[in-house]
């Protein structure tokens, strides 16, 4: 049985649009200034499926499936965070989307951060929950998380996990939502990863996930971001759930203190997927806080 305000089923119909030769998939709905919603890995914009209601009057809102996830192609590229951040800032041009509430989760933050702080004029506010807020180091990486990093850092099959795609996310999903999703959920999960070959877009966001080291490019691209957060004045809205997967309470508490215009709301209990546990509490919580910033203008 699901919760109140979960289903299974998506409201709104396919769009497609050509970006560097390949199909990318979103869902829309309303109109108005743009709330984007940015999902993380291995998600699609089926995540956001019962969060986009809750706001569907007060904007127009698009939720792309990142290039090789969803239903989106999986074109010849090395998927890097880099190559993510060039669809989407092409997405965002191609389809006009002026004065842009990002609605981020996960890697999705990455990609949605970094456009903000270079294209702050085009944002009116940031929603944020499990995102990659700061560079990880030893003492703000929950023991859920920490777990899989072990996992992932030692990664013997990987080409196992390119050719099936499915298997991770049959043990990755489940690992991290606290409420057991339906065949029919997992299926839509499952889905863009049924043909051979088709994780490799999962393989590259293993090898680029943060090591807190401070070395490679994707933790150089987060700290300097994540500088320029802290002197943005644009509004903020940290959403954050216990025990939480990527932001702990360390990370909550560093918010509080450094980041300007912020609000922070705690929607329960919960690891790394809410929008699929507590839509409704997430819906709400973002579409007062929205109406807020316009009161505020």
């Amino acid at each position: 049985m699901l919760n109140e305000g979960i289903s299974e089923k998506i409201s709104y119909p396919s769009k497609y649009v050509e970006i560097y030769g390949s199909k990318m998939h979103f869902v829309e709905a309303g109109e108005g200034d743009a709330i984007l919603f940015l999902h993380g890995i291995p998600t699609s914009s089926y995540l956001w499926r019962n969060v986009i209601p809750h706001l569907a009057t007060l904007g127009r809102c698009i939720a792309p499936d990142l290039i090789g996830f969803g239903q989106s192609d999986k074109p010849n590229i090395d998927y890097t965070v880099f190559d993510h951040i060039k669809y989407i800032e092409k997405l965002i041009e191609i389809l006009n989307l002026k004065n842009i509430t990002l609605v981020m989760h996960g890697w999705g933050s990455v990609i949605g951060f970094d456009y903000a702080m270079r294209h702050e004029n085009n944002c009116k506010g940031l929603v944020f929950y499990e995102a990659f807020l700061r560079t990880l180091n030893g003492n703000d990486i929950s023991l859920p998380f920490q777990e899989q990093l072990i996992t992932f850092y030692d990664i013997e099959n990987a080409s196992d996990i390119v050719m099936d795609g499915r298997a991770f996310v049959d043990k990755i999903i489940p690992q991290t939502v606290m409420r057991t999703l339906t065949e029919e959920e997992m299926k839509h999960y499952r889905q863009p990863f049924m043909q051979e070959g088709a994780g490799k877009p999962i393989l590259q966001y293993l090898k680029e996930l943060p090591k807190g080291d401070g070395t490679s490019k994707v933790d150089k691209l987060i700290e300097n971001y994540s500088n320029k957060l802290t002197k943005s004045n644009l509004p903020k809205l940290l959403l954050y759930s216990v025990p939480g997967f990527i932001t702990t309470i360390a990370t909550v508490a560093w918010a509080k203190d450094n980041l300007p215009n912020l609000e922070i709301v705690d929607i329960g209990e919960e690891l790394h997927l809410a929008q699929e546990s507590n839509p409704q509490l997430i819906g709400e919580s973002i579409s007062v806080w929205l109406q807020g910033v316009e009161q505020m203008k």
